[in-house]
C-alpha cells in the first residue's frame, strides 16, 4: 500500500539534499514492505505558536496514540515559527531573503510510516488562515509525485472565537483541499459523528473548558488511528 514513490525520490525532488543513508531506518522499512508502526502528524497552522490551534491538535493526536500506543506514533508541528512561501508552487523562484521551511515539513509528510494526517486551522473571516493555505498550496509537489499522499487517512480541526463562528466552513474547506490527493477523509466519529473537530476559543486561549470541541477532538484522532491501523497495520482488528 506505499506509493509508488519512494521517500528518497520525493526528498530528492524537494531539493532538500537527503540520502536513503542520512535518513534513519529508511532502507529497513523499504525493504520489509510492511509496518510495525504507523505515524500519525498533527499540523497546527495558527500564526500563534503553541496556542488552541496546537492545544486541539495534542488532544487529537493523544487520542489517537491511545487507539493503540505501541504500534501508533504521533508527531505535532507547529507551523507558527516557519516560513512558507506560497508563491513557489507557482514555479516561481525564491525571492532573495526569503526562508524556505516547507521542505522539512514535506520530509516528514514523506515518511513511509505516514499513514494519517490531521490538519488545523483557526477561523479568520470564516477560512482558514493564510499559513494554512499556503501549507496546503505546497503540498502539491505530492500530488504532483504520483499523488504520494493517496490513500493516507485525513482529518480537519479548527478553532473560532465563538462557539459557531465558523468552524464547519474552515474543516470543510481544509477537506476538500485533502480530497485532491486521493486521501482517506473522515469526521470524528461516534458518537458526534460529523465533519471533524470543532472547538471554541473563549477569549482566555484555554478551551479546555470547550467540553464539546474537546470531544469533537478526541474523536477524530481515535477515528483517524483506527481507520490508519485498519489500512496500514498489519494484523490490525479494526
Amino acid at each position: 500500500m506505499d506509493s509508488p514513490v519512494s521517500r528518497r525520490e520525493f526528498v530528492g525532488a524537494l531539493g532538500v539534499g537527503a540520502t536513503a543513508a542520512s535518513l534513519p531506518g529508511l532502507a529497513a522499512v523499504e525493504a520489509a514492505g510492511e509496518r510495525s508502526t504507523i505515524k500519525i502528524v498533527g499540523l497546527s497552522c495558527s500564526p500563534r505558536k503553541g496556542k488552541t490551534t496546537a492545544q486541539g491538535i495534542a488532544i487529537c493526536l493523544e487520542a489517537a496514540k491511545a487507539v493503540d500506543p505501541q504500534r501508533i506514533e504521533t508527531e505535532l508541528i507547529d507551523l507558527a515559527d516557519l516560513d512558507i512561501p506560497a508563491y513557489v508552487v507557482a514555479k516561481v523562484p525564491l525571492k532573495a531573503g526569503h526562508r524556505d521551511d516547507f521542505p522539512q515539513v514535506a520530509e516528514t509528510l514523506a515518511d513511509p510510516k505516514l499513514a494519517g494526517i490531521i490538519v488545523g486551522s483557526p477561523v479568520y473571516f470564516g477560512n482558514m488562515t493564510a499559513l494554512c493555505k499556503a501549507f496546503l498550496d505546497r503540498c502539491a509537489i505530492f500530488r504532483a509525485k504520483a499523488f504520494a499522499l493517496s490513500g493516507k487517512v485525513g482529518g480537519a480541526l479548527a478553532v473560532g472565537g465563538v462557539r459557531n463562528g465558523g468552524q464547519e466552513l474552515v474543516v470543510q474547506s481544509i477537506l476538500h483541499a485533502l480530497m485532491c490527493h486521493e486521501m482517506l477523509i473522515v469526521g470524528d466519529g461516534r458518537p458526534t459523528g460529523h465533519w471533524g473537530a470543532t472547538l471554541w476559543n473563549n477569549g482566555t486561549d484555554d478551551i479546555s473548558q470547550d467540553e464539546f470541541g474537546v470531544a469533537t477532538a478526541k474523536n477524530l484522532g481515535r477515528r483517524v488511528a483506527e481507520v490508519a491501523l485498519a489500512r496500514f497495520a498489519p494484523g490490525s482488528t479494526f
